[in-house]
């Protein structure tokens, strides 16, 4: 008898496991886009992330690793646009293989996009600068993995409505302490164009030295161009990196201080990837609400030292 029900106890925990199944293996490729994949899916999904802190998606290539990983996967999520241009033939490669391969921005309308002038035809893929925006992509995660896993919709689907929720209230707080900075002091310059649905949001003029990709290099014209601009306007800070070298902005700041006019570095804003894995800052919450206080302090308004819920790390 005792046999008989060791039998019945591993045959229904047997079919339980195959009810439910194993989780989805899921790869992103930014940290941005694994971060919103592992708030939809939760529990019913193991989601590797290609990209780490620091990593920059514009020049990044995909190693052995990355497509042993890709061909594995069940799903597989990038952000599109170019973004990850360097990754192109091996997420092609797992599409024509069999694996589902997405990218989270290919339901936003044209009217949600910017399309710079030097890069016409092509958009700016930098659309998580814009918390309103991105959470347009929750819908094109939640679909796809409800797709792969029917049993599991109604979690995507509550999962999504809470992370909806919670960029809705990250916006609120960067509009209302954003609000603060003087009108003439909202002027964004970084070391790369990455800020421009920042910028539109938020009611900033955003001054890139390199282009939209860090591909492009800035040149001695660039840097007079940007100085002669601090100067005139008595802009107060810029603002340095974490995955762009910031050789380029201290030469605004030595321009400038050239010139009579001393400009602060007034932080190091997470442009293309997000803050250290297991920190705050190394969530898409923590990475916005640590450029928007940042920000909003170096310019003049009020922003709490430590963030929107008290979470940033002291001294960042």
């Amino acid at each position: 008898m005792h046999r008989v029900l060791v039998l019945i106890a591993v045959l229904v925990s047997a079919a339980s496991v195959a009810c439910g199944g194993p989780p989805l293996r899921v790869v992103a490729t930014t940290g941005m886009v694994a971060d919103l994949v592992r708030n939809v899916a939760g529990d019913r999904a193991e989601v590797t992330g290609l990209m780490g802190q620091g990593v920059d998606p514009h020049l990044y290539k995909a190693t052995r690793t990355d497509t042993a990983a890709l061909m594995r996967a069940d799903l597989v999520f990038y952000n599109g646009l170019m973004l990850e241009g360097k990754m192109t033939d091996a997420l092609i490669r797992a599409a024509t293989a069999g694996r589902k391969v997405y990218a989270v921005t290919e339901l936003l309308d044209e009217s949600d996009l910017l399309e710079p002038d030097e890069f016409e035809g092509q958009y700016d893929p930098h659309v998580w600068m814009d918390p309103s925006a991105w959470s347009r992509a929750i819908g094109v995660v939640r679909d796809k993995l409800a797709e792969a896993d029917p049993a599991g919709a109604d979690h995507y689907r509550a999962n999504a409505e809470r992370y909806a929720e919670t960029l809705r209230e990250l916006d609120e707080y960067a509009q209302r302490v954003l609000a603060g900075v003087p009108e003439e002091r909202r002027v964004l310059v970084t070391a790369h164009d990455a800020f421009n649905y920042f910028g539109r949001r938020y009611g900033f003029e955003v001054v890139g030295i390199q282009g939209i990709s860090t591909e492009s290099e800035a040149g001695v014209r660039d840097i007079e161009r940007i100085v002669a601009l601090i100067v005139s306007r008595r802009i107060p800070a810029v603002f340095v990196e974490s995955t762009v070298s910031d050789r380029n902005v201290r030469a605004l700041t030595d321009g400038a201080r050239a010139r009579g006019w001393s400009v602060a570095i007034g932080g190091r804003l997470f442009s293309d990837a997000m803050g250290a894995p297991g920190t705050y800052e190394g969530t898409y919450l923590g990475m916005i609400d640590h450029n928007v206080t940042t920000i909003a302090r170096a310019l003049g308004g009020d922003a709490p030292e430590r963030g929107m819920s008290g979470r940033l790390a002291a001294g960042e």
